[in-house]
């Protein structure tokens, strides 16, 4: 087993990583700009290397400060997390030609899978179904011809795209043109590569995702499927596994599918293929994550794993030691992420300095986290603070325990979605399992929380300061002047 581990990382993955290799007894290394020296990442770490950068992405961006950094402490090994740098070929080539090991994919695997045009070529060359697509060869004109004949509504991708950007639905000919245009100049400004293609749309389709684990020989199980339909501006709000209300042959062939792709790429470590399930029982090939995801948790509690761990054994060589038939679903597992934004108004990404942080407990709930009482929430990174899992024998047991731990949750002196997600728990249709990609904007007022003044809001916050430590040892502990003075007489 590996016996050092730099984390090239920040935050709530950082920390979970950490976790496991603190059990497994590996020592972990920290990365970090100084903006966030004092982060529980930091803290939590056997040894710490401040990266420099005018930003913070930037520290954190810097490939040639990370091997440095291994250099230095002498990490034989990287794990990427998620994000950043984690589906960068060039950043696992670079950490590989240095002599240390990527506990990820290899560099040629992440530059097939990660681009969408070639990814959906290799998927369709292996028999996993793909929507209808075109992809631009000639002139506008020629791709605007090919992509009509495919039929409407149709989604305009980013071949290097993700979270949304550089991605638009077209409904008719005449906006054909402009979109193409728009989706371009977004995927040469977020990936510096404008190309884009076009598929057929399934409206209101399913998200079904499949986690994998290979041995980079072509040895691969699945981990089953979880359900990520719940999004809002293409990104994932709500997690579960197994999906529910999916047939049982339907989630054999997605699986065996998610199998053969990564089978025939010769994958490597953990990595997720995306499926877009119709209404009618279709599924078609959407992208594969190269990495390990932020749903992982549901997947670890329904199969008693610790995919982490799982990561850790295949980078230092031990293959795989699962085999598929040992691997089986046990109850029901969800997790939503806890955000510092503005359901309200549109999801915007809000800012402040966290006061108060209480953690839910009880049985079948789990806080992965990555903050601290203190801590300033910037827009430097991403709004996600921590993910809240809950587990059940049943959905419904799962659902109920996850709606008590949202309303245990204390987390005051930044806006979070808290309450937004309470009531999507609460939603009768997503407590019935009819979910789809437009669930939020379908639910619409139903899932928004009552406008809060901000008078009252700011009572609030300053109300719950008062319980913390700090404030108790600032109002009751400090010696009145007089008491200071020493012996006195008047």
């Amino acid at each position: 087993m590996l016996k050092k581990v730099l984390i090239a990382n920040r935050g709530e993955i950082a920390c979970r990583v950490m976790r496991t290799c603190k059990r497994l007894g590996i020592a972990s290394v920290a990365v970090y700009h100084h903006e966030d020296r004092n982060a529980p990442h930091v803290a939590m770490a056997d040894e710490k290397v401040q990266l420099t950068g005018q930003v913070p992405t930037q520290a954190y961006l810097d490939q040639e400060q990370i091997v440095a950094a291994c250099k230095a402490t002498g990490a034989e090994a990287v794990h990427p997390g998620y994000g950043f740098l984690s589906e960068n070929a060039g950043f696992a080539k670079r950490i590989t030609e240095a002599g240390i090991t990527f506990i990820g994919p290899d560099p040629e695997v992440i530059t097939l899978m990660g681009d969408k045009i070639i990814s959906r070529e290799f998927a369709a060359k292996h028999g996993i179904p793909v929507a209808p697509s075109a992809k631009q060869t000639g002139t506008i004109e020629a791709f605007i011809k090919e992509a009509a004949a495919i039929g409407f509504p149709l989604l305009i991708k980013a071949s290097a795209g993700g979270g949304g950007k550089g991605m638009k639905i077209v409904r008719k000919t005449e906006e054909l043109e402009e979109n193409i245009r728009v989706a371009a100049s977004e995927a040469q400004r977020y990936f510096s590569d404008g190309r884009v293609y076009a598929e057929r749309l399934v409206d209101m389709p399913r998200h079904i995702e499949v986690q994998v684990l290979g041995d980079g020989k072509g040895n691969v199980v699945h981990l089953f499927e979880r359900e990520c339909s719940i999004q809002r501006r293409y990104q994932k709000v709500v997690e579960e596994s197994p999906a529910p209300n999916l047939p049982a042959k339907l989630r054999d062939e997605i699986c065996a599918s998610a199998v053969r792709l990564c089978a025939a790429a010769k994958y490597k470590n953990a990595g997720t293929v995306e499926f877009i399930l119709g209404s009618k029982g279709e599924y078609y090939f959407l992208e594969m994550n190269t990495r390990l995801q932020v749903e992982h948790p549901v997947t670890e509690i329904v199969l008693g794993l610790d995919l982490v761990e799982e990561q850790l054994k295949i980078a230092s060589g031990q293959g795989l030691a699962l085999k598929q038939s040992d691997i089986r679903q046990n109850g029901h597992a969800l997790e939503v992420r806890v955000c510092a934004e503005r359901p309200e108004k549109d999801f915007q990404p809000a800012t402040g300095r966290v006061g108060v942080l209480r953690v839910p407990q009880g049985e079948g709930v789990r806080w992965d986290g990555g903050i601290r009482e203190g801590q300033a929430v910037t827009p430097a990174f991403d709004s996600m603070l921590a993910k809240l899992i809950s587990y059940g024998p049943d959905r419904a047991t799962a659902i109920g325990r996850l709606a008590g731990a949202l309303r245990d949750t204390v987390l005051l002196g930044v806006p979070t979605n808290i309450d937004f997600l309470s009531r999507i728990m609460a939603n009768p249709v997503f407590k019935d399992g009819k979910l789809h990609t437009g669930f939020i904007k379908e639910q619409g007022e139903s899932l928004m929380p009552a406008p809060v003044p901000a008078a009252t809001e700011a009572a609030v916050a300053v109300a719950a300061l008062t319980i913390t430590d700090d404030f108790q040892a600032s109002a009751f502990h400090t010696p009145e002047p007089y008491a200071s003075i020493g012996a006195w007489r008047n």
